[in-house]
């Protein structure tokens, strides 16, 4: 199975495959349920394809409410029937004193990612305009509870609340269906801003463009579907569609953007 998929992902996923290989085997021999940490939208399809190979492997994959962007999944044995609970989701409520303070979106999640975690421990990061909350892994939630009382200068302090209390995020996403030359990631974040391709490159360079939550390698980095781009002062853009060419050669693709504000 495994050389057989690994042709149709990047190299650079195989380490990844041989993950998810692991988790499908320990699902299968010792038949009982296997959870992972959180896993962004790429991931999660590519563990779907491997489980669709499959006979005595299902999956599930949750973030902590509908829609949740990074989310854990669930490998179980056929028999096994999943409930909200085996996916072990924290949600914290960030209580701070909204009349004199604003957080934003980059506070939060770099204060997280700099308190000594893994990024994969914690989720989505989701806002109303006003109000800001936060999923993580249960047994990182008492970490979470002891290391944070600030993001930024603003005072916090983290309160537990059930995932039904989620909040519908304030997603502002336009899908937008477009050509482009290739799938280089400087062609996709030309085209979802409307940058030349110059500019685009001076952004990858410049290290002001992430691919699914990580640093991205070179401007011609060929991206694949379901990939997020995410471009400072710029937004983020996510891979929805690969379609078909043109008469012109040029590939057609949908693309979902949001843009900062």
């Amino acid at each position: 199975m495994n050389e057989n998929l690994k042709q149709h992902f990047r190299d650079s996923e195989a380490p990844f495959i041989e993950q998810v290989t692991g988790w499908l085997r320990q699902a299968a021999d010792q038949y009982r349920p296997i959870l992972t940490a959180f896993l962004n939208p790429r991931q999660v399809y590519i563990a779907q394809t491997m489980v669709n190979q499959l006979d005595d492997v299902r999956m599930r994959a949750f973030g902590g409410y509908p829609g949740a962007e990074l989310q854990r999944i669930l490998f179980y044995p056929s028999y096994y029937q999943p409930e909200e609970a085996d996916f072990q989701i924290t949600l914290y409520n960030i209580v701070y004193p909204v009349k004199f303070a604003t957080l934003k979106h980059g506070q939060v999640l770099g204060t997280l990612a700099n308190s000594g975690v893994e990024r994969d421990v914690f989720g989505d990061i989701v806002s109303d305009g006003d109000d800001w909350q936060f999923f993580c892994e249960n047994e990182m939630a008492q970490y979470f509870d002891d290391q944070i009382d600030h993001f930024g200068k603003t005072k916090v302090h983290l309160t537990a609340i059930p995932l039904a209390n989620a909040l519908v995020p304030e997603n502002d996403w336009e899908s937008v269906t477009t050509t482009v030359s290739s799938l280089r990631a400087d062609s996709v974040v030309k085209a979802a801003f409307n940058l030349s391709r110059h500019h685009a490159k001076e952004l990858i360079e410049g290290k002001q463009v992430r691919l699914n939550w990580a640093d991205l390698p070179k401007a011609d980095y060929e991206l694949a579907l379901l990939d997020m781009l995410s471009v400072t002062h710029y937004g983020r853009v996510r891979l929805a569609e690969i379609g078909g060419e043109t008469k012109k050669d040029r590939l057609r693709i949908t693309l979902n953007i949001i843009h900062s504000k």
